[in-house]
């Protein structure tokens, strides 16, 4: 399994009690939540840790701050770090305040963040 069935449980449960409207689509070797056809975060296997890692999509100015703690790096999906994009490593997200506060920071810039162009 590419994901942590708890990791994916406690993503859930943090989003239902926000009253998110999200879904789960497989994506990015892992699973991805999805709000407003936008994606949120995804979660899937680190293949150097073997542990979760957290893909965030957060503003510009968050993920610039996000940087600078341990356990962050940026997303470089396709050997770009791609902007506004971050990988929580499994520690920084251990608890359930942490994960929380991804989370928050995620549906934060959800509303203001461009959609994928639709296949045609």
């Amino acid at each position: 399994m590419p994901y942590t069935e708890a990791t994916i449980q406690r993503i859930r449960e943090i989003l239902q009690q926000k009253g998110a409207d999200f879904y789960e689509k497989a994506m990015f070797g892992g699973i991805c939540f999805m709000v407003d056809d936008k994606m949120l975060c995804a979660c899937k296997i680190d293949k150097d840790t073997k542990e979760d890692r957290l893909m965030c999509r957060l503003s510009p100015q968050a993920s610039e701050e996000a940087l600078k703690q341990d356990g962050i790096t940026p997303m470089d999906f396709t050997g770009k770090s791609m902007k506004g994009y971050i990988y929580v490593e499994a520690a920084a997200f251990a608890s359930t305040r942490d994960l929380n506060h991804w989370l928050q920071l995620c549906l934060d810039y959800n509303p203001l963040a461009k959609a994928s162009k639709k296949a045609k």
